[in-house]
């Protein structure tokens, strides 16, 4: 009798362990990341506790040992480290953790999309305005943007209208955009890519009145008596006596 191995018969693995069950099918995937247990291969790993406690460098068996008597998994969190650092948590309180944190980063990821407003060189004034104001909606939206004029058949013979209207456009933009990419012929069609523009450095705020010092006015000095009056002054003491 021919015996099959796990995967002989074409299918995929995920398709013969479906019949796992759910929290087995998640070690499954989980251990093709993390060791954990007996699939340690390591002579010796550093073990740390549910506490955060480092328990000493010991052979995987015996951590693993100490980690069944407590009810919780030995997990290999640094396999890279000498020796590797293993950890005595809950595993499933583990994965938990690991998908939230990845699921947090992703989140917080910015993708920046690119646009593509396409113009022709017959495009009339209004349809000119139109597609700009597009494009300045992407970018005040943090999306860059892709301008192109596409050339048709004979209209390769005037690719000078191209290159002006495209020219205005990035010129009309500048306050909003900053050119990414200069703007080059790639066969029939005349592109550039626009960024959004990084905002500047905030201007430094004005000092609050309270912290403003008046200026006090100097201090008055005393006119001289005119030499004339001390004069006198002095003649009529004399006359006096």
């Amino acid at each position: 009798m021919n015996r099959r191995t796990p995967g002989a018969s074409g299918r995929p693995l995920a398709i013969l362990h479906s019949s796992l069950p759910l929290g087995l099918e998640e070690k499954r995937i989980a251990d093709r990341y993390v060791r954990i247990n007996e699939r340690i291969r390591a002579k010796e790993v550093r073990v740390i506790d549910e506490e955060g406690t480092q328990l000493g460098i010991m052979p995987p068996w015996e951590a693993v040992k100490v980690a069944r008597s407590r009810g919780l998994d030995l997990v290999e969190v640094s396999a890279r480290a000498n020796p590797p650092v293993c950890r005595i948590i809950n595993y499933g309180k583990f994965l938990y953790q690991q998908s939230k944190r990845q699921h947090d980063a992703r989140k917080h990821q910015r993708s920046i999309e690119l646009k593509e407003v396409k113009f022709r060189p017959r495009t009339g004034e209004h349809d000119f305005e139109t597609k700009k104001n597009h494009i300045l909606k992407f970018l005040q939206e943090g999306s860059k943007v892709k301008a192109t004029v596409a050339f048709r058949g004979r209209e390769m013979a005037h690719r000078d209208i191209g290159w002006t209207m495209i020219n205005r456009l990035l010129e009309e933009i500048a306050d909003y955009g900053q050119v990414e990419t200069r703007a080059k012929q790639e066969g029939p069609n005349l592109s550039a890519i626009i960024a959004p523009k990084k905002p500047g450095p905030k201007p430094a705020a004005a000092p609050r009145s309270s912290e403003v010092q008046p200026v006090r006015p100097a201090a008055a000095v005393p006119a001289a008596a005119p030499a004339e009056s001390a004069a006198s002054a002095t003649s009529g003491n004399t006359g006096g006596s």
